[in-house]
């Protein structure tokens, strides 16, 4: 439908940019203004915009120019709450985000301008998860967010949930280092994304992929599949990309590539544990550069966090075999190749299956970590599980693996072999070259591993 009103300055319909007017009645006048006219661009020019929700229809473009700010209100009467109620089986009841979208088509955030959450009026209260993400797509199809930038965001910051052909591209993602829960790009249970060209540093996980938790009826209805993460760097947070916890509907179809990853905690993260559910499979990762890390790729099948988790529930941490079930994760098909990590400090790879349904179809190549001495006071492990040691500068090792190979692995550690293998089936090694005090390869009894050199 064409219209007049098809391209809308905000200035003229009585928002105001000097950062101190509150605008969010009069957006979302707008917003419906747009709406009656079939959609349209709604344009931002220099100044800075103080306003609670922006929820965007669908066939409609908010367009934040260079100099523009969308300043996130400190009022939490200004984001309405998301409930159950207003979205069936939604687990995760909140304040919508500053800009919003839901069941719409054709929806874009584009510019050179800035959206600012303000974050800091709400992190004193990390346990607060009713904290408005910046952006947060519902149920969308025809995504495109792009060019702009986003600071300071409360909680996660660009979160589709749900979504189908998502295009994120050439944006920027800045939030504190101790800013909680500040993730950057958390697609979940979304299909055909395409991520690219982005520079995230945040206060926890850089980029994630979740389907749900075994509590999400909502979420975990819907794969998170094909997925292509290109081009990005990823500074600081506790891991560059991160597969799970959340995984009950499913992760698989997931190219990662291109990217660099300096300061992280965790380079490529992939966690869950009993209960969750769920799959991750089909998953390759290549050409990826990383400096200053604690470890470069982990599997944890015993994550320690999450509603619900105490330490003395044998059934979600027990070292033993126990009955495969409905809920029992899988985790298959991983491919790695030409990684190169250097001023690593904890451990040069770090995998934990559980022993009634190991890690299988696992394939690392050309992969070269160089651990780097610290004396510095142990203070973190190399994953997140509670019978996790403590480790600084050691190599890979491997528990609970079936049906792997391991190609060209190149380790210089400061403490133990350079790999250390147990619990393992049909496991091939080729091509290992090792510095350090012991000798290459360590196993346990129960490793059932092939070494060529």
């Amino acid at each position: 439908m064409t219209s007049v009103h098809s391209f809308l300055n905000v200035v003229n319909y009585g928002i105001v940019g000097d950062g101190v007017t509150n605008n969010t009645q009069k957006i979302r006048e707008l917003i419906e203004l747009a709406e009656k006219n079939g959609g349209g661009t709604i344009y931002f020019p220099p100044g800075k915009f103080l306003t609670g929700t922006i929820e965007l229809k669908s066939d409609m473009t908010l367009y934040i120019d260079s100099g523009a700010y969308i300043m996130g209100s400190p009022d939490p009467e200004d984001y309405p709450m998301i409930t159950k109620e207003s979205l069936p089986g939604y687990n995760r009841e909140g304040h919508s985000g500053l800009i919003k979208a839901m069941n719409a088509v054709n929806v874009t955030i584009t510019g050179r301008g800035v959206i600012d959450g303000q974050g800091y009026y709400w992190w004193d209260n990390p346990k607060n998860e009713h904290r408005p993400r910046a952006v947060q797509f519902i149920n969308c199809t025809n995504v495109l967010i792009e060019n702009i930038s986003i600071i300071n965001s409360a909680m996660w910051t660009v979160h589709p949930i749900c979504c189908s052909n998502v295009t994120i591209n050439c944006v920027s993602i800045k939030n504190p280092a101790t800013s909680p829960n500040t993730d950057g790009i958390n697609p979940e249970s979304c299909r055909h994304v395409h991520i690219s060209n982005c520079t995230i540093d945040v206060g926890d996980d850089c980029l994630t992929l979740k389907s749900g938790t075994e509590d999400d009826e909502f979420q975990k209805q819907y794969a998170c599949e094909n997925i292509v993460i290109t081009n990005c760097t990823m500074l600081n947070g506790h891991g560059g990309v991160v597969i799970g916890s959340e995984m009950s509907g499913g992760v698989k179809n997931i190219t990662i590539a291109n990217c660099v990853f300096n300061g992280t905690d965790r380079g490529i993260r992939i966690k869950t544990r009993r209960k969750r559910g769920g799959y991750i499979e089909d998953v390759i990762i290549s050409n990826i550069i990383m400096t200053k890390v604690l470890v470069p790729f982990v599997i944890n099948g015993y994550y320690q966090c999450g509603a619900g988790v105490r330490e003395d529930d044998m059934s979600l941490f027990s070292l033993e075999k126990l009955p495969v079930e409905d809920n029992t994760p899988s985790i298959s098909n991983i491919i790695m190749a030409n990684i190169r990590a250097t001023n690593v400090t904890a451990s040069a790879g770090y995998i934990y299956g559980i022993p009634e349904c190991p890690v299988s179809g696992l394939s690392i190549s050309n992969y070269s970590v160089d651990m780097v001495d610290t004396d510095e006071e142990l203070k973190d492990k190399p994953i997140m599980a509670f019978h996790a040691p403590y480790t600084r500068g050691e190599g890979f090792y491997c528990t609970n693996i079936t049906d792997s190979v391991f190609r060209n692995i190149s380790v210089k550690v400061i403490n133990g072999p350079g790999m250390e293998i147990e619990n393992a089936e049909d496991v091939q090694i080729s091509y290992i070259r090792y510095k350090g005090p012991e000798k290459p390869v360590k196993l346990h009894y129960g490793a059932d591993v092939k070494i060529w050199h």
